[in-house]
């Protein structure tokens, strides 16, 4: 769902299956934003920070506000990939422990690359912290791995970043609130069924809303009169 988190108006709102790279919250949130004309200040969370939707918004004009994926570490406590430095340009990372390791070139379906760390992880002193593979430690880098570590640090670091997502966060939580209150299980089988349902549950709950805000009709006019939306 798209919402306007002044007003709390649902702006376009689908019901995917829960199956499929097509029906990732990411991919369906670029549908939801394509019949956009101007840019926008897009608020998300991590669900919708992938890499790909970043550049895509970006590519768009948009400004994002996305809460960016958390990093799991290979060890629980242990090194997280912002925890190597990652020099793409240069082809090398260099891990906590100080060994710099090439990366190969980019390859499969994803472009990925790799470092392979191979012997370097015998006798290290941090390979507790950092992997439990026999063969040692492997890094694997995925395509706008630079824009998604700057988000990270952005997220952990900027007031005004943060500042910005706690003040409309709640706002967005309550109008989802809204929309599935009571109404967390689906009414049909199919996709079809339940996307209209969707539509019109929107539709009741955007009018219900209007008319808190204070809509009326005077002389055939619409008019909102709210003073404290």
């Amino acid at each position: 769902m798209a919402l306007e988190p002044e007003t709390g108006l649902f702006t376009v709102v689908a019901l995917r299956r829960r199956d499929g790279g097509d029906n990732h919250e990411a991919a369906v949130a670029d549908d939801l934003l394509a019949d956009e004309e101007q840019a926008l200040t897009v608020w998300g969370d991590a669900a919708h920070g992938t890499g790909e939707s970043r550049a895509r918004l970006a590519a768009a004009g948009h400004t994002t506000i996305v809460k960016p994926p958390p990093l799991r570490p290979a060890v629980p406590g242990g090194f997280t990939l912002d925890d190597f430095r990652i020099v793409l340009a240069a082809g090398v990372v260099t891990c906590p422990a100080g060994h710099t390791v090439p990366l190969t070139a980019p390859s499969g379906p994803h472009q990925q690359r790799c470092a392979y760390y191979n012997q370097l992880c015998v006798g290290c002193p941090l390979r507790g912290r950092c992997t439990t593979g026999r063969a040692g430690r492997i890094v694997t880098i995925r395509p706008h791995h630079d824009a998604q570590a700057a988000a990270r640090r952005q997220a952990a670091t900027d007031p005004a970043w943060q500042d910005e997502f706690r003040r409309w966060r709640p706002l967005v939580e309550r109008g989802i609130a809204w929309l599935t209150h009571r109404s967390r299980r689906l009414r049909y089988r199919g996709v079809f069924k339940n996307d209209a349902w969707l539509h019109h549950r929107a539709a009741a709950r955007n009018l219900r809303r209007l008319v808190n805000l204070g809509l009326d009709i005077t002389n055939g006019t619409w008019t909102i009169n709210a003073t404290n939306p």
